[in-house]
């Protein structure tokens, strides 16, 4: 990662100092789309850096990720694996920008912009004191995605009428360590005004007091002008989660797209869309394209082209992916497809090159239908996932009802491709009986509950809209939703106790809009090989009775009784009944939901039996 291009000297023109690029670290190209994306700021040492846009990578060697279906909903051509780092120059591929441009010297106390302290080439160092700088620790930022350093002149003056800098002062920053708060974090100036403590600052109000307003600047953005912004900027520690929050979809790979003449076309598609079927054939030929696979001819590869050029241009015709978002959201559009090839068998073939192999157990399922109301059960053997950075937020974490705006770009114009990258690995897909379910649904004391949540949720949304004028999405909190997201949660929980597998090493994907009525958990990683059999083996119709009976024996109490059972509200927001750490929640990395829709009483009922739970109606 290098934070300036380099400049190259021109033949003829008398020799100048050549600043070459620097490089600063080394982050995992994963890590570029789920910790230090676009826009989110990395320590290095002593000093801070913003990752910059996708607009000054260097892709040009980076590999190329075929998935159709995500890419369609996503309005993008497709994907590419972030750059990886090149030993030989200290270019990567990935750039950044020094932020937060504030500094301090812990020695002398300075506070001022990182250039005022004439630091050494490659160093942030005070040149007065030889000690290491330390970067801001505060900045602020507003819910649509813009970023500023702390305004600690108008924190240190306020009150006082004159513009920023106009006492000729110099600020000074010091924590006298007396406590661990912010009453010990001191502000000074040399003017001679009275040292203030950052107490306070983090306020929802405190900038606006001081007269704030959110400027709109994009510093991860190379030349971006400033925005028109309304929102309220908030005070944010530097290293909090709340700076950056990924927007991350995701789909997994499914027949035809994930085997046959569909995945041999997809890393050729760009290339081939706008070509006739004799340069496509020529092609073809001349690469020697289908050496390792002569099960198919040069005819199948324009057919294959013709066919995705047709699906493009129903999407064209149907308005574009806008238009496609709207009619049919990103869960009915990805999830749909994907509910449908877990409910069938794709049984592994020896002559092909799969990425989704899925099977029913070879015991029998029968008496998980009549014990649990279970109505399938599929080993999912091998699957793919891809993950797609398309954009991020700061302040508040992504909801269903954000806009365009609420969400930060990853560059400066619309891009043709997301970074992205892919895991491999294997998982257990459980479906509930459809009539069982119907049943339970329409209990009455279960639909309060489920409507408790729901209109929580749906104000919460409402919230999110604000002065959009679009209407709120409908919330997805309906009695089916949280019994299949608590079963989820129960049965990773129970797998990380009794599998060998950490929690935060299992996900979730829940099919339960709709008609749908089903639960996928899997384990993937970005190694090629996935996992060795673990989660399918817990698949298997005795241990998953096993699990499914020590899972319901320990949701029927938690140690947090009957406060939790009895809890009105809970969790964010209060989207939350009956769950709290010591029962249904996981690490953030396994929920698709943030922890919110959960009530352990869809799964037991309620202790005086007014509520009845799926798995004792």
């Amino acid at each position: 990662m290098s934070p300036v291009p380099p400049r190259t000297r021109r033949r003829g023109v008398p020799s100048t100092p050549v600043r070459t690029a620097r490089r600063l670290g080394e982050i995992r190209r994963a890590q570029l789309i789920t910790t230090y994306g676009v826009g989110a700021m990395i320590a290095v040492e002593n000093e801070s850096f913003l990752v910059r846009g996708i607009d000054s990578w260097d892709v040009s060697e980076a590999p190329f990720i075929s998935e159709p279906r995500l890419a369609r909903q996503l309005g993008v051509s497709g994907f590419r694996l972030p750059p990886a780092p090149d030993p030989d120059r200290a270019r990567d591929g990935v750039r950044a920008v020094r932020f937060p441009e504030m500094y301090s010297c812990p020695e002398c106390k300075q506070l001022q912009p990182f250039r005022k302290f004439n630091s050494p080439a490659g160093k942030a160092e005070c040149v007065t004191c030889q000690e290491s700088l330390v970067p801001s620790r505060f900045v602020m930022a507003c819910s649509h995605g813009h970023l500023e350093d702390y305004p600690y002149w108008k924190w240190v003056h306020r009150g006082i009428r004159k513009e920023s800098g106009a006492c000729g002062g110099r600020l000074t920053f010091r924590a006298d360590g007396s406590t661990a708060s912010l009453r010990s974090v001191l502000i000074g100036c040399s003017c001679g005004v009275d040292e203030v403590s950052m107490e306070g600052a983090f306020r929802r109000q405190a900038l606006q007091e001081l007269g704030i307003r959110c400027a709109g600047r994009r510093p991860w953005l190379k030349e971006a002008p400033a925005q028109s912004c309304q929102e309220q900027p908030r005070t944010l520690q530097r290293g909090s989660s709340s700076v950056w929050f990924p927007v991350m979809p995701s789909a997994l790979s499914i027949p035809p797209w994930s085997e046959g003449i569909a995945k041999l076309v997809a890393p050729y598609y760009e290339l081939f869309k706008d070509e006739d079927a004799a340069s496509i054939s020529a092609y073809v030929r001349m690469e020697r394209l289908l050496r390792h696979h002569p099960e198919y001819t040069a005819d199948d590869v324009v057919a294959e082209v013709e066919r995705r050029r047709g699906a493009e241009v129903a999407v064209d015709t149907a308005g574009g992916p806008e238009a496609l978002t709207q009619a049919r959201s990103y869960r009915q559009e990805i999830y749909e497809g994907e509910y449908q090839s877990l409910s069938v068998a794709h049984p592994e073939v020896s002559d092909r090159d799969q990425e989704f192999v899925c099977e029913p157990p070879v015991a029998p399922v029968d008496t998980l239908r009549e014990s649990h109301g279970l109505a399938q059960l599929m080993l999912v053997k091998r699957l793919r996932e891809v993950r797609a950075l398309q954009s991020f937020r700061r302040v508040e974490e992504p909801s269903p009802a954000d806009t365009s705006i609420r969400e930060a770009a990853i560059s400066l114009a619309k891009p043709d491709w997301l970074p992205a990258f892919e895991v491999s690995g294997e998982g257990v897909f459980v479906r509930l009986d459809e009539k069982r379910l119907r049943a339970w649904e329409q209990e009455p004391e279960q639909i309060k509950r489920a409507d408790r949540i729901r209109t929580n949720h749906e104000r919460l949304l409402s919230a999110r809209i604000g002065g959009s004028g679009r209407p709120a999405p409908p919330s997805h909190a309906t009695p089916r939703f949280l019994l299949l997201h608590a079963l989820a949660h129960m049965l990773i929980n129970e797998w990380s106790l009794d599998g060998g597998y950490p929690a935060a090493s299992l996900r979730e994907r829940i099919y339960g809009e709709g008609d749908m009525a089903g639960v996928l958990i899997y384990t993937a990683t970005s190694d090629s090989a996935g996992s060795l059999g673990g989660v399918v083996a817990q698949g298997e119709p005795d241990r998953l009775s096993v699990s499914l009976k020590a899972g319901l024996h320990r949701a029927g109490w938690c140690s947090n009784d009957p406060l939790c059972m009895e809890s009105e509200a809970s969790g964010a927001d209060s989207l939350n009944l009956a769950a709290c750490h010591a029962c249904l929640l996981l690490p953030e990395s396994s929920c698709e939901n943030n922890n919110i829709l959960l009530d352990r009483a869809t799964l037991v009922g309620t202790p005086d039996g007014r509520t009845p739970g799926f798995f004792r109606c």
